[in-house]
């Protein structure tokens, strides 16, 4: 099952700008890399993706403010 998901992490079609990885057929939100070694990489095909990203910056933000 898990080299059927990867599949689509494989294929470079599925990579915007060569480092974005766009895909709304992938259920994961966080992916492996092309290369597994370097790590993990955000599905940007995902609303949650979004939501994350929003909720990491307001937190920088907040905190940034109050320290």
């Amino acid at each position: 099952m898990n080299n059927d998901i990867d599949k689509y992490v494989d294929n470079a079609e599925n990579y915007k700008y060569t480092i974005f990885y766009f895909n709304s057929k992938d259920s994961r939100i966080i992916v492996p890399k092309r290369n597994r070694l370097l790590g993990w990489q955000l599905n940007f095909g995902k609303r949650n993706t979004y939501i994350i990203i929003i909720f990491i910056a307001i937190i920088i933000i907040i905190s940034k403010l109050y320290l």
